[in-house]
């Protein structure tokens, strides 16, 4: 089950007449979520803080005073929304898992936090990326990385998996793989690429020796 902070607890919203000038938590919040809607559609460089404060109908200088530029902004915006995947899947076989556990990320990357964290990964330049590495590393990443790892780890204790295949090569070739093909190749990874990729590429690195 993917969820995010905002999926999981989505906020309260009072009509215009009801509300007419929003303060503190409720008006960052429209900012933020304005902020993840302009990358959603428009992209990392179609984003400017006058369309995000139009979109949130407030002032200009309400998003400026919480957030001096579109870096920080837009990284407030990405901590609030970037979606979890929970646990790691138990289907009871590594095949079964790492297909559910592709389903998962598929469901994260056509969100729309992920539709608007793909559209700052392909678009900033190399000054602007570093602004969101960490954010990056920490928020979708590692949690990843560390969820194939858990289903390789029992792969092999139950030995379907060669013993010691849970390396940073193998947990990277996932999110490494559907990133590339989706840039690359505009792979929407339907139901038929993701059984492929596990299939053809990931069984056969972690086989054990002599299958």
């Amino acid at each position: 089950m993917v969820t995010s902070r905002w999926t999981a607890a989505p906020a309260q919203t009072a009509s215009p007449a009801a509300s007419p000038r929003r303060r503190g938590p409720v008006l960052e919040r429209a900012i933020l979520e304005a902020a993840l809607d302009q990358l959603s559609t428009v992209g990392w460089n179609g984003l400017t803080m006058e369309g995000v404060a139009a979109a949130a109908q407030t002032g200009k200088a309400a998003v400026y005073r919480r957030w001096p530029s579109k870096e920080d902004l837009v990284a407030d915006a990405l901590q609030a929304a970037l979606s979890t995947l929970g646990a790691a899947p138990d289907c009871g076989s590594v095949r079964e898992d790492l297909l559910e556990l592709c389903r998962q990320l598929r469901e994260a990357m056509y969100s729309p936090p992920g539709f608007a964290l793909r559209s700052v990964i392909h678009e900033c330049d190399a000054v602007a990326a570093e602004r969101f590495h960490g954010l990056i590393l920490e928020g979708v990443v590692r949690p990843t990385v560390g969820l194939i790892e858990e289903v390789l780890r029992r792969g092999i204790e139950r030995g379907e998996v060669r013993s010691g295949a849970a390396d940073d090569y193998a947990c990277d070739v996932i999110p490494a793989m559907m990133m590339y093909r989706s840039k690359i190749r505009g792979s929407e990874w339907g139901e038929r690429d993701i059984e492929e990729m596990i299939d053809r590429l990931m069984m056969p690195l972690l086989r054990p020796d002599g299958r």
